[in-house]
């Protein structure tokens, strides 16, 4: 499916970095690939959430530096396939995405469903799978970045910040505490979403099945739209993720 004019569909950082902390950001691009065309999707929806996590990517860059943490980004549109999503539910390559129909994503062919996910998904995953494996016998701890629309289906979401567990990790209670000290923000608890296993497929995959101790971290995109938004959550995180690491060396 990708040809050479068409991105890579893995960008690593800092492969190796210093920090245990390692960095996955599934939603970090919009690419969509140049045979798939525009999926039937306007530009200024595909530019929207449902397209990818809105400052994410900027985020997790300047993590990663201010870290020398290791960070695996994910370069094409969530609506061509979502890489947080097993490649067999229907929500990995949505029809309807909140509102919006995808119109080249119906009717699809189990074969038109695997060349994406050996052109994009199995890519990524394997990725991180490599540099996780190359890992073992070192501390490591996983921290997936996303973000999310302050208003999903006409409805407002007042906090600024979500912290994401499957099962209630030590790192996730630790950055619950420290985001909440913070004393400007409304933080969310398994919030705006919960993780499942039938919802999510990173952190259980990466973190959980591992053992590896880990946490997913939601920003309400309108706070990191900006480049300076972006710069600011980032030395934010980094603050209190090194923090946390601390604790959980204590």
């Amino acid at each position: 499916m990708l040809t050479a004019d068409d991105p890579n569909p893995v960008r690593v950082l800092r492969e190796h970095g210093a920090s245990d902390l390692f960095l996955t950001a599934d939603h970090a691009g919009r690419a969509i690939p140049k045979a798939l065309g525009d999926l039937g999707v306007p530009e200024v929806e595909r530019a929207r959430h449902i397209g990818w996590d809105i400052g994410i990517g900027g985020v997790t860059e300047r993590l990663s530096e201010l870290l020398d943490a290791t960070a695996v980004l994910q370069t094409y549109s969530r609506l061509v396939i979502d890489c947080n999503r097993d490649p067999s539910w229907p929500s990995a390559t949505p029809e309807i995405s909140e509102h919006t129909p995808i119109p080249g994503n119906v009717g699809l062919t189990p074969a038109q469903r695997q060349a994406r996910v050996d052109a994009i998904f199995t890519p990524y995953h394997d990725r991180i799978r490599a540099l996780l494996d190359a890992r073992l016998g070192r501390r490591t701890v996983v921290v997936a970045m996303h973000s999310f629309t302050p208003r999903f289906k006409g409805e407002s979401r007042a906090m600024h910040v979500g912290v994401l567990f499957y099962k209630k990790t030590k790192l996730a209670e630790i950055m619950l505490d420290l985001l909440r000290r913070e004393g400007d923000l409304v933080v969310g608890e398994n919030a705006p979403y919960a993780i499942t296993e039938n919802s999510d497929y990173s952190i259980p995959t990466h973190g959980q099945r591992r053992g590896l101790e880990h946490v997913e971290i939601e920003i309400r995109q309108d706070l990191i739209e900006t480049e300076d938004g972006q710069a600011a959550w980032a030395e934010r995180f980094a603050r209190l993720l090194t923090q946390a690491d601390a604790a959980l060396r204590a």
